[in-house]
């Protein structure tokens, strides 16, 4: 129940001999509950292929499906839908600065009750308690009411992913979501994603640049090159050898 599967995915830009291959023909299964790590370098189609599974990008071709839906002929509402069972997480947090941080994870619940009193700001008594008890398992409740710009950097991640929960997501998409944190705040920020995971079973997948981090977090990693999948497995079969090629590093 829940599986996510992504059959003969390819995403060009551009067309002919100008084109580039950014996704490679993919196929793979994610099962509900899972946490896997997308490992590779820059260019290499990480953020690609988490963006076609939300839809942000049209793939070329292939298809992808989850729980028995045809997520890639999905359009209107029931794409609208889609994207809000599939919350994303990006390096920026594209939260609103002036906004104080309740109101920013009340937007999460735009996607499933769209009408003019959210877009008034205006949201019901249920869905601020439910915001203030998202904030509360990222440790932010005593921030609800701070603009969002006085946060540092981990905190307006962790305001993102309460905002993402409000979605009630069934899969949660990070895409490089510590790149631009400080160690200690990347592993706060990575401690929340996987308990996260843990606690509710929320399918995680998460590009990450570090590969050390991906092999701390993840019980799956998968490893892109030139947009094919050159790995797939538990962290522990990933070698020394291979985990070199991933990321054009010299032998020592």
């Amino acid at each position: 129940m829940g599986s996510l599967q992504l059959n003969s995915l390819i995403k060009q830009f551009g067309k002919g001999s100008d084109g580039r291959l950014a996704v490679a023909d993919i196929t793979l299964e994610v099962t509900q509950g899972e946490m896997v790590g997308i490992i590779g370098k820059s260019g290499a189609g990480k953020s690609t292929l988490l963006r076609m599974i939300n839809r942000l990008v049209e793939p070329t071709s292939g298809s992808i499906s989850f729980d028995g839906t045809d997520v890639t002929s999905l359009k209107g509402k029931a794409l609208k839908k889609w994207r809000s069972e599939c919350a994303m997480i990006f390096q920026q947090f594209h939260l609103i600065d002036r906004l104080d941080v309740l109101t920013n994870v009340l937007t999460g619940t735009l996607g499933r009750r769209y009408n003019i009193l959210n877009i008034l700001k205006i949201f019901p008594k249920e869905e601020k308690i439910n915001a203030l008890k998202a904030l509360h398992k990222l440790d932010l409740s005593n921030k609800a009411l701070q603009r969002v710009e006085t946060l540092s950097g981990g905190e307006q991640q962790r305001v993102a992913i309460a905002r993402a929960l409000m979605q009630k997501p069934k899969i949660l998409l990070a895409d490089e979501p510590i790149s631009s944190l400080d160690p200690k705040n990347s592993k706060i920020v990575m401690d929340d994603i996987k308990k996260i995971n843990n606690d509710e079973g929320i399918t995680v997948i998460c590009n990450l640049h570090s590969l050390e981090i991906a092999k701390q977090y993840s019980r799956r990693l998968i490893g892109l090159s030139e947009g094919k999948i050159v790995f797939d497995g538990p962290p522990e079969n990933l070698t020394q050898k291979l985990s070199q090629e991933l990321y054009d590093l010299e032998n020592e």
